[in-house]
C-alpha cells in the first residue's frame, strides 16, 4: 500500500492509498482544500468543521448535479437511438414498397 502526504486547510494528512493513485488522491485533496478556501474568504472564520461540512457539501451537490446531468444525457441519447432505429425501419419498409411498385411497373410494361 502507498502513503501520501497532503495538505489540506493548512493540515498535513498523511494516507495510505492503492499504489499508482497516489497523484490522484493529491489532486482531490487539493479540490478539498481550494474549496475550503473558498468557503473560508466567502464565509470567514466560523469554524473548521462548518467549513469542512459546507465544502463537503458543496462538492456532493456538485456530483450530484454532474450524475444528473448525465443520466439525462443517457435519456436523450437512448431517445435519439430510437428514433433512428424507428426511421431506419420506416425507410426499409418504404424501400420495400418501391421495389414492390417498380417490379409491378416492369411486370405491367412487358405485357
Amino acid at each position: 500500500m502507498a502513503q501520501v502526504s497532503v495538505t489540506i486547510d493548512g493540515r498535513k494528512y498523511r494516507l495510505a492509498c492503492n499504489e499508482g493513485e497516489e497523484a490522484r488522491l493529491e489532486s482531490l485533496a487539493g479540490v478539498i482544500d481550494d474549496k475550503i478556501g473558498e468557503m473560508r474568504k466567502a464565509f470567514g472564520e466560523i469554524g473548521d468543521q462548518r467549513l469542512v461540512i459546507m465544502a463537503a457539501l458543496t462538492i456532493a451537490d456538485n456530483l450530484a448535479e454532474a450524475r444528473d446531468e448525465a443520466a439525462a444525457e443517457r435519456k436523450r441519447s437512448d431517445a435519439a437511438e430510437e428514433r433512428a432505429q424507428a426511421m431506419a425501419s420506416s425507410l426499409d419498409q418504404l424501400g420495400s414498397r418501391l421495389e414492390s411498385l417498380a417490379a409491378r411497373l416492369a411486370g405491367g410494361a412487358e405485357g
